[in-house]
């Protein structure tokens, strides 16, 4: 047998179906020791499972993360773009905001109204039902667009790569993977798998980075990231014949190509909004420290969901070493014919690497974690469709059901997301690069959000109604230049007509520029609304007020090692910003 083949042998499908059935026999296992512990499921724990330890929640809140728009969008956009799109990713800074400064107010807000189960609910305390209402819409309509369509999307072209399978096939059998799963594991199903596949990816993603930079270095690694940092200087050419290179992420000169998709420092300031809004407010994301409250104390809540998110900010430094650079390293390998390596499309960059740097065996290992993480991220994106539209809109019209009742509306709502993103794939694919594309979309909703949770929370003075009207205008704004996308190839086509010529401003302007402008013009219309409408009421106001003993409460859940364990992460992310600068 061949171990160094370039291809999977029987060796590895053979562990492929191993470990699939042994892993999912782990959490079948998980799932019913939890059930026993419960003395019976409710829809509550269906949705949002139990308290689980720090280093659990860290790697729920990881694995949700990562999915197949990684493994093919970014590893591809690295061998396209090199490290721009790392802005995006080298976030384990913003992650801190979520535990240090989000979970209080979100238990402030559990202590205050009882309980708080869905985003939603925090803005229909602070604002007006219509607006958590309309944050459930946005953000249901926000997982068609960007998380099931792109999931499944990417998932066929990986399996496809890696694996042979045809697209459609490897597309929609992830799809029933994973509703299976989501469907009999809920999130305690969620949890058990994403402590079990995050170490198994790290390790391959790593084994890739490390095995390809050996082959590109001609078995020196530090030789193999030298060749690639040179590879990558030589790129980007622009119309003047000067190399700009994809090797640095601020594009400050105009002449350079890829100055429209990263200018300047708008591209930090454009990240860190989306940024905001996925990390701080996200149902997806939050959801993994939302449910650790079980009959607890607010310290041992806060303390165990800000250690949670300080290791998660620890592995969100990873992605751009697990998918970006691998994705470099596939180009530079790509660009030597004496490689034996070839790249036709650069999508496929990552599971193209697997294949041909991976020994047998190994192949069939690191194989499985990438299976995993694609349900786990997949699963997560089921089970908060499900938590949104039962308890935002179901449960409130239809007290008196069942739990049993409660848990089969929620799958059902899974399924017409996932059908309504299956059919925005072909949309979605005209729309550029996929992970351009999902960072497009992801800042024409980001703003609204933002500008909501941020003043609602900072500010005692924004009204309900001021809330209401900035959730509900800029939704309509970036649906509006979502629609001008589709029309104009993303602004690049030449428009003709009295409506195109006075509006290039709107459909024309730089799409970080225009996200970072949408911000301002929603948070001062939020302001001016404020000055005409009634101001919000007493228990508004006391659900965002600390109060003394609260402080205390606060201080008490955070040690020295929590302080130094978050500036580890802003080091971190510091330092790679000086050397890719």
């Amino acid at each position: 047998m061949n171990w160094n083949s370039h291809e999977f042998l029987w060796i590895d499908w053979v562990i492929i179906v191993v470990g699939i059935l042994a892993i999912s026999w782990a959490v079948w296992r998980s799932i019913q020791k939890d059930k026993r512990l419960q003395q019976g499921a409710s829809s509550e724990d269906y949705l949002f499972g139990k308290g689980e330890p720090w280093y659990i929640i860290g790697a729920a809140i990881f694995a949700a993360n990562i999915g197949s728009e990684h493994l093919v969008g970014l590893a591809g956009t690295g061998a396209k773009a090199g490290v721009g799109m790392a802005h995006w990713e080298m976030q384990g800074w913003m992650i801190l905001i979520l535990g240090w400064l989000f979970v209080p107010f979100y238990q402030l807000m559990n202590n205050k109204m009882g309980k708080i189960i869905t985003m939603p609910d925090f803005l229909k305390y602070r604002y007006t039902p219509a607006t958590g209402s309309w944050l459930s819409i946005i953000t249901l309509i926000a997982y068609v667009l960007t998380k099931v369509s792109v999931t499944a999307f990417t998932g066929g072209i990986f399996m496809e790569s890696l694996l042979g399978l045809p697209f459609w096939y490897g597309a929609i059998g992830l799809i029933v993977l994973t509703g299976v799963f989501t469907v009999l594991g809920g999130m305690k199903g969620v949890m058990t798998l994403s402590a079990i596949q995050t170490p198994i990816l790290i390790a391959g993603s790593f084994l890739v980075l490390f095995l390809g930079l050996n082959v590109l270095g001609n078995g020196s690694i530090g030789e193999g990231w030298t060749a690639m940092m040179d590879y990558a200087r030589t790129l980007n050419v622009g119309e003047d014949g000067v190399a700009y290179g994809t090797n640095h992420m601020f594009h400050f000169e105009t002449g350079d190509p890829l100055y429209d998709d990263y200018p300047g420092f708008w591209v930090f300031i454009g990240a860190a909004i989306i940024g905001f809004w996925y990390w701080c407010t996200d149902q997806h994301i939050v959801q993994r420290v939302l449910g650790q409250q079980r009959g607890e104390s607010n310290e041992v809540v806060m303390k165990r969901a800000r250690r949670g998110s300080i290791a998660a900010g620890y592995f969100k430094l990873l992605p751009v070493f697990m998918f970006l650079i691998p994705g470099m390293v596939a180009a530079a390998l790509a660009a030597r014919p004496d490689s034996g390596f070839s790249l036709e499309n650069p999508d496929t960059a990552f599971g193209a690497m697997v294949k041909f740097v991976l020994p047998a065996g190994i192949k069939g290992i690191v194989t499985i974690g990438f299976i995993s993480a694609l349900v786990a991220s997949l699963a997560a994106f089921f089970n908060s469709c499900a938590t949104l539209f039962t308890e935002d809109f179901y449960k409130p019209k239809f007290k008196d059901k069942s739990e049993s009742t409660y848990v089969l509306v929620g799958r059902l709502a899974t399924v017409v997301v996932v059908v309504l993103g299956i059919v925005w794939i072909p949309i979605m694919m005209s729309l550029g690069s996929l992970y351009d594309y999902l960072q497009g979309i992801q800042s024409l909703l980001a703003p609204a959000m933002v500008a909501v949770f941020a003043l609602g929370i900072f500010s005692k003075r924004i009204t309900p109604k001021a809330g209401e009207a900035g959730m509900i205008v800029g939704f309509i704004i970036g649906m509006l230049r979502l629609l001008t996308n589709i029309f104009t190839n993303t602004g690049k086509d030449v428009m003709t007509g009295w409506y195109w010529e006075y509006s290039s401003w709107f459909w024309q302007t730089n799409w970080l520029i225009f996200e970072i402008w949408l911000l301002v013009f929603i948070m001062l219309l939020m302001v001016v609304v404020s000055l005409f409408t009634a101001k919000p009421t007493a228990q508004q106001v006391e659900a965002i007020t600390f109060t003394a003993d609260y402080k205390e409460q606060i201080r008490k859940s955070w040690t020295k090692w929590d302080v130094i364990a978050s500036l580890g992460v802003v080091l971190f992310c510091a330092l790679f910003y000086f050397y890719f600068w």
